[in-house]
């Protein structure tokens, strides 16, 4: 057996950020064929309700395409057809030609959620399923609100859903139902066949087919990646699919074992393609500019990568008590170059047509001057305008050096 292919923490990042679209400067059209085919280079993108300076798609878009404007996504989804809404590892927004290879997903998820909900939500839901079908087919589109008026609601908040409510989700998340727009942040449900084109929902390919297609997009999206990490990207593969298609690959000669030198110089073992160095010499050296990531930016999904391989210790403190936070619970990543110098905490004030910035924390080791302060303060004034907020405002101790 060869040994590995070494793969030096510089080329690894070049070569991620690369299949991530962050390795070329932040500029191009960002509407139409040009929008999704972004959309299609990433694979999916996020979709997450929370919007303290703009919902996570519309930031991942952003970041890569400053041109870009959510009325482009929307015409993409709504209108064009061109991308549905459904689920990876979350909510996300995914080119409609995959549609067919998430057959599998729905097959799979049948048993799995119904089984699960009957324990998380009230029984009853699957009584549901004929009428809420019956009423979609006869009188279109409805959203949770205009369904089960006559049934209880509880207290549990956000999750706490009724039978109708919980019928519609799992008739969505198994594929009788698909989200035909959003009214707000509301899904709007109608049937699969009036929201889709029949090019994309027939023929449901074989499911060897779904898991070859799948592990190679994922593996062409990540650059290198572990099996686990391949299963992980679509989250409709198995883990134990993912090991058998490796394995199968690496024996082809379609595969390689490399070694990625993570940023501590620890190297960890992965799969790539064969021409993985040439892959990552032509990479071009990302753009000195400072980037204002989402939260749930593909670069920092994988929190465990993205610490292996930036050495960026990132975690979302939503649950953490505000007494024992290091940071605000929401704070965004900040990428200039190939490095992650640090995470920023800031809110769009829109009632004041002010983006307030509470607090940025450079990493260690990351200096502040005169060159990298105006070069946030640019991004930040971007930023600003994306949030449809006039100008910047910072606290008094917003930069923590200290």
């Amino acid at each position: 057996m060869s040994a590995p292919i070494a793969l030096p923490n510089s080329a690894a990042r070049r070569l991620f950020l690369q299949r991530h679209g962050l390795a070329e400067a932040p500029a191009g059209p960002a509407h139409g064929a040009d929008l999704l085919a972004l959309i299609d280079r990433l694979g999916f993108v996020q979709v997450d309700s929370i919007n303290t300076v703009a919902r996570a798609h519309d930031l991942i878009l952003f970041s890569r395409r400053p041109a870009y404007r959510p009325a482009a996504l929307q015409r993409l989804l709504e209108r064009d057809r061109t991308l549905f809404e459904h689920w990876t590892h979350d909510a996300a927004i995914i080119p409609a030609p995959f549609y067919p290879h998430w057959q599998l997903r729905f097959h799979r998820d049948r048993d799995r959620l119904a089984e699960r909900w009957r324990r998380w939500q009230r029984t009853g839901f699957e009584a549901k399923f004929d009428e809420i079908l019956d009423r979609v087919a006869q009188h279109g589109p409805v959203s949770s609100a205009e369904v089960g008026a006559d049934e209880a609601r509880g207290s549990g908040g956000w999750w706490d859903w009724h039978p109708s409510k919980t019928a519609l989700e799992y008739l969505w998340r198994t594929g009788k139902l698909s989200v035909t727009r959003r009214e707000g942040f509301r899904k709007v449900y109608d049937l699969t066949e009036r929201v889709l084109h029949p090019d994309h929902c027939t023929p449901v390919p074989p499911q060897a087919d779904t898991i070859d297609w799948a592990c190679n997009a994922a593996l062409d999206r990540l650059g290198f990646a572990t099996s686990g990490e391949i299963a992980a990207f679509f989250a409709t593969v198995t883990p134990a699919e993912a090991r058998a298609w490796c394995a199968a690959a690496l024996a082809r000669g379609d595969l390689a074992e490399v070694a990625v030198e993570g940023a501590d110089g620890t190297p960890r073992r992965a799969f790539a393609r064969p021409d993985v160095l040439d892959a990552a010499a032509a990479a071009p050296a990302p753009p000195g500019r400072i980037r204002i990531l989402s939260p749930f930016d593909p670069v920092l999904r994988d929190r465990a990568r993205a610490e292996r391989l930036f050495g960026f210790a990132y975690r979302i403190e939503v649950f953490v008590p505000e007494a024992k936070r290091r940071y605000g619970y929401y704070v965004f990543p900040v990428l200039e170059g190939d490095r992650l110098i640090g995470r920023i905490d800031m809110k769009a004030w829109r009632d004041k047509a002010v983006l307030r910035v509470r607090a940025f924390w450079p990493e260690a080791g990351v200096t502040m001057g005169k060159g990298r302060r105006a070069r946030l303060e640019a991004e930040l004034d971007r930023v600003a305008r994306f949030a449809g907020c006039e100008r910047v405002a910072f606290d008094p101790d917003w930069l923590r050096t200290g």
